[in-house]
């Protein structure tokens, strides 16, 4: 197997399409295999406190693809991560702990100084999406 690879994603094969597919499959499947070996391994012992940070780390994802927003300019995907993230909160009556996975992935997907921004503008009651 390892010899077809070496073999395959050569440069100066006749089917670059399909080299350089078979090469992206393998090396995610290497990545996928490096980073499931990083958060299996033993960990040496850990303070509390970095404890607590490797599991915030070990948990951090990103905002999963969206068929609403098909194109590679994500601004409008933000815009409404962040109003549904308000809605939530809005729903629940301002329960933050309720909404933690909707703030994660709305502050995920948008850059920081355009929450920033908001959440001054939320502050000043001048924000143009949903108002609390």
């Amino acid at each position: 197997q390892k010899g077809l690879q070496t073999l395959v994603c050569k440069p100066f094969c006749i089917f670059p399409y399909l080299v350089s597919r078979f090469c992206v499959l393998a090396l995610r499947k290497k990545m996928s295999t490096k980073i499931n070996k990083i958060f299996t391994e033993q960990i040496p012992e850990l303070s509390a406190e970095d404890a607590a940070k490797l599991e915030i780390v070990k948990n951090v994802r990103t905002t999963p693809r969206d068929a609403r927003f098909p194109s590679q300019n994500q601004s409008n995907h933000c815009w409404n991560r962040y109003n549904e993230w308000l809605l939530c909160l809005k729903s629940t009556k301002g329960d933050e702990e309720g909404c933690k996975n909707m703030k994660q992935l709305a502050f995920s997907i948008c850059p920081s100084i355009w929450t920033d921004k908001w959440e001054e503008e939320r502050e000043e009651h001048i924000f143009a999406g949903l108002q609390e």
